[in-house]
Protein backbone atom coordinates (compact mmCIF):
# COMPACT_ATOMS: atom_id res chain seq x y z
CA UNK A 1 0.00 0.00 0.00
CA UNK A 2 1.29 3.45 -0.94
CA UNK A 3 0.52 6.04 1.71
CA UNK A 4 1.27 9.78 1.64
CA UNK A 5 1.37 11.84 4.84
CA UNK A 6 1.15 15.63 4.71
CA UNK A 7 3.40 17.37 7.24
CA UNK A 8 3.26 21.00 8.31
CA UNK A 9 5.77 22.95 10.34
CA UNK A 10 4.41 25.05 13.20
CA UNK A 11 6.07 27.32 15.78
CA UNK A 12 7.64 25.44 18.67
CA UNK A 13 6.16 27.87 21.19
CA UNK A 14 3.16 30.14 21.60
CA UNK A 15 5.20 33.09 20.41
CA UNK A 16 3.99 33.47 16.81
CA UNK A 17 5.82 36.12 14.78
CA UNK A 18 3.92 37.89 12.02
CA UNK A 19 5.13 39.63 8.87
CA UNK A 20 4.14 43.29 9.35
CA UNK A 21 3.33 43.71 5.64
CA UNK A 22 1.65 40.45 4.54
CA UNK A 23 0.26 39.61 8.02
CA UNK A 24 1.30 35.99 7.49
CA UNK A 25 3.19 33.83 9.99
CA UNK A 26 6.98 34.05 9.77
CA UNK A 27 8.48 30.57 9.49
CA UNK A 28 11.79 29.64 11.07
CA UNK A 29 12.73 26.02 10.49
CA UNK A 30 15.14 26.02 13.43
CA UNK A 31 12.39 27.09 15.81
CA UNK A 32 9.63 24.89 14.37
CA UNK A 33 8.30 21.40 15.03
CA UNK A 34 6.07 18.99 13.18
CA UNK A 35 2.45 19.97 13.68
CA UNK A 36 1.39 17.72 16.60
CA UNK A 37 -1.77 16.51 14.84
CA UNK A 38 0.36 15.38 11.88
CA UNK A 39 2.38 13.07 14.14
CA UNK A 40 -0.75 10.96 14.68
CA UNK A 41 -1.28 10.76 10.91
CA UNK A 42 2.35 9.70 10.47
CA UNK A 43 2.08 7.03 13.17
CA UNK A 44 -1.10 5.67 11.57
CA UNK A 45 0.62 5.45 8.20
CA UNK A 46 3.56 3.55 9.70
CA UNK A 47 1.24 1.13 11.49
CA UNK A 48 -0.62 0.44 8.23
CA UNK A 49 2.70 -0.17 6.47
CA UNK A 50 3.70 -2.64 9.18
CA UNK A 51 0.33 -4.38 8.82
CA UNK A 52 -0.04 -4.39 5.03
CA UNK A 53 3.42 -3.68 3.63
CA UNK A 54 4.13 -0.90 1.17
CA UNK A 55 5.67 2.56 1.38
CA UNK A 56 5.09 5.75 3.35
CA UNK A 57 6.00 9.10 1.79
CA UNK A 58 5.90 12.41 3.62
CA UNK A 59 5.39 15.73 1.88
CA UNK A 60 5.46 19.32 3.08
CA UNK A 61 5.49 22.83 1.70
CA UNK A 62 7.84 25.25 3.41
CA UNK A 63 11.22 26.90 3.65
CA UNK A 64 14.40 24.85 3.01
CA UNK A 65 14.95 24.35 6.75
CA UNK A 66 11.78 22.22 6.80
CA UNK A 67 14.03 19.40 5.57
CA UNK A 68 14.99 18.84 9.22
CA UNK A 69 11.40 17.99 10.12
CA UNK A 70 10.92 15.68 7.16
CA UNK A 71 14.10 13.81 8.05
CA UNK A 72 12.69 13.44 11.55
CA UNK A 73 9.58 11.88 9.98
CA UNK A 74 11.80 9.41 8.11
CA UNK A 75 13.58 8.56 11.35
CA UNK A 76 10.17 7.53 12.74
CA UNK A 77 9.41 5.16 9.87
CA UNK A 78 8.63 7.06 6.66
CA UNK A 79 10.47 5.81 3.56
CA UNK A 80 10.86 8.97 1.50
CA UNK A 81 10.32 12.71 1.77
CA UNK A 82 9.50 15.54 -0.61
CA UNK A 83 9.69 19.25 0.20
CA UNK A 84 7.94 21.86 -1.92
CA UNK A 85 9.99 25.02 -1.50
CA UNK A 86 9.90 28.19 -3.58
CA UNK A 87 9.45 31.90 -2.95
CA UNK A 88 6.38 31.61 -5.18
CA UNK A 89 4.69 29.56 -2.42
CA UNK A 90 5.22 32.19 0.31
CA UNK A 91 2.16 33.63 2.03
CA UNK A 92 -0.18 30.90 0.78
CA UNK A 93 -3.58 30.40 2.38
CA UNK A 94 -5.10 26.92 2.65
CA UNK A 95 -6.38 26.89 -0.94
CA UNK A 96 -3.02 27.83 -2.46
CA UNK A 97 -1.23 25.43 -0.12
CA UNK A 98 -3.49 22.50 -1.00
CA UNK A 99 -3.04 23.29 -4.71
CA UNK A 100 0.75 23.05 -4.41
CA UNK A 101 0.51 19.88 -2.31
CA UNK A 102 -1.75 18.27 -4.90
CA UNK A 103 0.89 18.88 -7.58
CA UNK A 104 3.60 17.43 -5.34
CA UNK A 105 1.54 14.32 -4.62
CA UNK A 106 0.94 13.78 -8.32
CA UNK A 107 4.72 13.90 -8.77
CA UNK A 108 5.02 11.03 -6.30
CA UNK A 109 2.98 8.79 -8.59
CA UNK A 110 0.13 6.44 -7.72
CA UNK A 111 -1.11 6.35 -4.14
CA UNK A 112 -3.74 4.44 -2.17
CA UNK A 113 -4.22 6.68 0.83
CA UNK A 114 -3.41 10.23 1.95
CA UNK A 115 -3.34 11.04 5.66
CA UNK A 116 -3.36 14.51 7.20
CA UNK A 117 -3.58 15.72 10.75
CA UNK A 118 -7.02 16.93 11.78
CA UNK A 119 -5.81 20.53 11.74
CA UNK A 120 -2.75 22.69 12.32
CA UNK A 121 -2.30 24.21 15.77
CA UNK A 122 -1.33 27.63 14.40
CA UNK A 123 -4.16 28.23 11.92
CA UNK A 124 -6.85 25.89 13.33
CA UNK A 125 -8.71 25.91 9.99
CA UNK A 126 -8.87 22.12 9.36
CA UNK A 127 -9.22 22.96 5.66
CA UNK A 128 -6.08 21.52 4.03
CA UNK A 129 -7.24 17.89 4.02
CA UNK A 130 -10.66 18.42 2.41
CA UNK A 131 -9.31 20.99 -0.07
CA UNK A 132 -6.46 18.67 -1.07
CA UNK A 133 -8.93 15.83 -1.66
CA UNK A 134 -11.02 18.09 -3.89
CA UNK A 135 -7.95 19.06 -5.94
CA UNK A 136 -7.19 15.36 -6.42
CA UNK A 137 -10.86 14.42 -7.00
CA UNK A 138 -10.84 11.67 -4.36
CA UNK A 139 -13.26 10.98 -1.47
CA UNK A 140 -12.31 12.15 2.00
CA UNK A 141 -13.37 11.68 5.62
CA UNK A 142 -12.43 13.98 8.49
CA UNK A 143 -11.62 13.44 12.18
CA UNK A 144 -11.09 9.69 11.89
CA UNK A 145 -10.42 8.11 15.28
CA UNK A 146 -10.11 4.44 14.26
CA UNK A 147 -9.46 2.39 11.15
CA UNK A 148 -11.58 -0.72 11.61
CA UNK A 149 -10.84 -2.60 8.41
CA UNK A 150 -8.86 -1.97 5.24
CA UNK A 151 -8.30 -3.75 1.95
CA UNK A 152 -6.69 -2.67 -1.30
CA UNK A 153 -10.08 -1.47 -2.52
CA UNK A 154 -11.83 0.12 0.48
CA UNK A 155 -11.68 0.79 4.18
CA UNK A 156 -14.07 1.05 7.11
CA UNK A 157 -13.41 3.78 9.66
CA UNK A 158 -14.96 5.35 12.72
CA UNK A 159 -15.01 9.11 13.05
CA UNK A 160 -16.23 11.56 15.65
CA UNK A 161 -18.34 14.47 14.43
CA UNK A 162 -19.66 16.90 17.06
CA UNK A 163 -19.57 14.18 19.69
CA UNK A 164 -21.39 11.64 17.52
CA UNK A 165 -19.58 8.55 16.21
CA UNK A 166 -20.10 7.33 12.66
CA UNK A 167 -19.03 4.09 10.97
CA UNK A 168 -18.29 4.75 7.31
CA UNK A 169 -16.89 2.91 4.31
CA UNK A 170 -14.83 4.70 1.70
CA UNK A 171 -13.33 3.43 -1.53
CA UNK A 172 -9.62 3.88 -2.16
CA UNK A 173 -7.77 5.98 -3.10
CA UNK A 174 -9.03 8.36 -0.43
CA UNK A 175 -7.90 11.00 2.05
CA UNK A 176 -8.42 10.91 5.81
CA UNK A 177 -7.76 13.54 8.44
CA UNK A 178 -6.69 11.87 11.67
CA UNK A 179 -7.82 12.63 15.22
CA UNK A 180 -5.29 12.56 18.04
CA UNK A 181 -7.06 9.75 19.93
CA UNK A 182 -6.25 7.19 17.23
CA UNK A 183 -2.78 6.18 18.50
CA UNK A 184 0.32 7.13 20.42
CA UNK A 185 3.14 8.41 18.15
CA UNK A 186 6.41 6.53 18.49
CA UNK A 187 9.83 7.97 19.13
CA UNK A 188 12.63 7.43 16.59
CA UNK A 189 14.85 4.39 17.04
CA UNK A 190 18.64 4.58 16.76
CA UNK A 191 18.54 2.85 13.38
CA UNK A 192 15.70 5.15 12.36
CA UNK A 193 17.74 8.25 13.20
CA UNK A 194 20.64 6.89 11.17
CA UNK A 195 18.33 6.26 8.21
CA UNK A 196 16.76 9.72 8.50
CA UNK A 197 20.14 11.39 8.32
CA UNK A 198 21.22 9.74 5.07
CA UNK A 199 17.93 8.89 3.32
CA UNK A 200 17.42 10.42 -0.16
CA UNK A 201 15.53 13.70 0.01
CA UNK A 202 13.78 15.50 -2.81
CA UNK A 203 13.07 19.23 -3.04
CA UNK A 204 10.80 20.61 -5.77
CA UNK A 205 10.16 24.21 -6.77
CA UNK A 206 7.24 25.71 -8.68
CA UNK A 207 8.89 25.10 -12.05
CA UNK A 208 9.50 21.42 -11.28
CA UNK A 209 5.84 21.06 -10.34
CA UNK A 210 4.75 22.94 -13.49
CA UNK A 211 2.65 25.03 -11.13
CA UNK A 212 0.46 27.90 -12.23
CA UNK A 213 2.11 30.61 -10.12
CA UNK A 214 -1.07 32.70 -10.22
CA UNK A 215 -2.58 29.99 -8.00
CA UNK A 216 0.38 29.87 -5.60
CA UNK A 217 1.47 31.89 -2.60
CA UNK A 218 -0.02 35.21 -1.62
CA UNK A 219 -1.16 36.02 -5.16
CA UNK A 220 -3.08 32.77 -5.40
CA UNK A 221 -4.76 33.12 -2.01
CA UNK A 222 -8.38 34.32 -2.09
CA UNK A 223 -8.36 34.84 1.68
CA UNK A 224 -6.23 37.77 2.82
CA UNK A 225 -5.47 38.76 6.39
CA UNK A 226 -6.45 42.40 6.84
CA UNK A 227 -5.15 42.89 10.36
CA UNK A 228 -3.57 40.79 13.08
CA UNK A 229 -2.39 41.59 16.55
CA UNK A 230 -0.66 39.84 19.40
CA UNK A 231 -2.39 40.24 22.80
CA UNK A 232 -0.47 42.51 25.13
CA UNK A 233 0.55 40.98 28.44
CA UNK A 234 0.43 43.64 31.13
CA UNK A 235 0.07 42.86 34.81
CA UNK A 236 -0.26 46.50 35.88
CA UNK A 237 -3.17 47.37 38.18
CA UNK A 238 -5.26 50.51 38.34
CA UNK A 239 -6.95 51.66 41.56
CA UNK A 240 -10.05 53.84 41.53
CA UNK A 241 -10.94 55.96 44.52
CA UNK A 242 -13.99 57.91 45.54
CA UNK A 243 -17.62 56.92 45.91
CA UNK A 244 -19.02 53.82 44.19
CA UNK A 245 -20.49 55.97 41.44
CA UNK A 246 -17.18 57.75 40.90
CA UNK A 247 -15.31 54.43 40.77
CA UNK A 248 -17.75 53.02 38.21
CA UNK A 249 -17.42 56.16 36.09
CA UNK A 250 -13.62 56.00 36.25
CA UNK A 251 -13.64 52.30 35.33
CA UNK A 252 -15.92 52.93 32.34
CA UNK A 253 -13.62 55.71 31.13
CA UNK A 254 -10.60 53.44 31.49
CA UNK A 255 -12.28 50.64 29.49
CA UNK A 256 -13.27 53.08 26.76
CA UNK A 257 -9.67 54.30 26.56
CA UNK A 258 -8.31 50.73 26.31
CA UNK A 259 -10.71 49.88 23.49
CA UNK A 260 -9.59 52.76 21.26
Amino acid sequence: MKIVVCIKQVPSSNEVRLDPVTKTILRDGNQSVINPFDTYALEQAIELKEQLGGEVSVISMGIPATERLLRDAMSRGADRAVLLSDRAFAGADTLATSYALSLGIRQLGDFDLILCGRMAIDGDTAQIGPELAEHLAIPHLTNVEKIIDITQQEMTVRRNIDGQRQLLQVKLPALLTIAKDINQPRMPSISGVEFGEVAPFQSLNAAALQADVSRCGLNGSPTQVVRTSVPLRDNACAFFEGSLAEQVQALAAQIKEELK
